[in-house]
């Protein structure tokens, strides 16, 4: 089953204006979501490692304090010697504390700490500013849920990517964050739909693609199919196959946040 969704073309300019000479500057993007279980590190994950192997320089920072779970996607758990905490606790500077990945020599990650820990929006910015010069893509996996403290982080970002399911709670709770962020005066978002299937679309949850980006009122910017292959392949922190569905749309989105021109087609099964 193909489902095809006619892209804005505003999608196609995302940040062209930072584009000088065919450089590309440093773009902070934020994913977020209004509930867990999204699959948002999923996510960050997938455009960071698509990202980077399209020839970007690009740093994934994640915020789930006590939740991590990057580095076992990227089957790089014990290669971790330091993490955000350390960073925040001023034992070693970001860029010292950041992991290289081995699947993806252009891509690093910043490590949540394994133990919960205080952090303040400027602390994020700080970190920001002191790394984006080497990083064409930096990428903030915030923690889940509608607060105070999600929305003055998310805010720092130059583009947020709100991420929902088709699950009626997701889109609700997605709608109730974005709302949030155009009232902080936060233009800049774009949604992404995840875990699409086609028992989802059309027979069980949702009529089609457009309930769901009208109830949350976000233009949307990719569709990530529902993809076993991606899932055994980051629980075991394997490269996702090349031939994975999950990983030609996160490759597509990667393109798209860089201003290319792709037309968005989904297959589902």
């Amino acid at each position: 089953m193909y489902i095809k969704v006619t892209i804005l073309f505003d999608i196609l300019l995302i940040y062209i204006t930072e584009n000088l000479k065919g450089k590309i500057m440093s773009k902070i993007i934020a994913v977020t979501s209004g509930k867990g279980g999204t699959g948002k590190s999923t996510v960050c994950a997938g455009i960071g490692y698509t990202l980077a192997k399209q020839g970007h320089r690009t740093l994934i920072i994640e915020l789930d304090f006590g939740l991590r779970c990057l580095d076992i996607i990227f089957g790089i758990e014990n290669n971790i010697t330091s993490d955000l905490g350390d960073v925040l606790n001023k034992r070693k500077s970001a860029l010292d504390a950041v992991t290289q990945v081995p699947m993806a020599s252009n891509l690093n990650i910043l490590c949540a700490p394994k133990t919960l820990t205080s952090v303040t929006a400027e602390q994020i910015v700080d970190i920001c500013r002191s790394v984006k010069k080497y990083f064409d893509f930096i990428i903030i996996d915030t923690g889940a849920g509608i607060s105070s403290h999600v929305f003055d982080i998310v805010e720092q970002a130059n583009l947020i990517l709100v991420i929902s399911t088709p699950d009626p709670v997701c889109i609700r709770d997605a709608g109730l964050m974005s709302d949030e962020f155009y009232n902080r005066g936060n233009k800049s978002q774009r949604l992404i739909i995840n875990k699409i299937s086609k028992k989802i679309i059309g027979e069980s949850l949702v009529n089609n693609l457009d309930e769901i980006i009208d109830k949350i009122g976000v233009q949307l910017i990719g569709v990530i199919p529902d993809d076993f292959t991606m899932t055994v392949a980051t629980g075991k922190g394997n490269p996702i196959p090349i031939d994975s569905a999950a990983l030609k749309a996160f490759d597509a989105i990667s393109k798209r946040l860089n201003g290319d021109f792709v037309p968005l087609t989904v297959k589902t099964s």
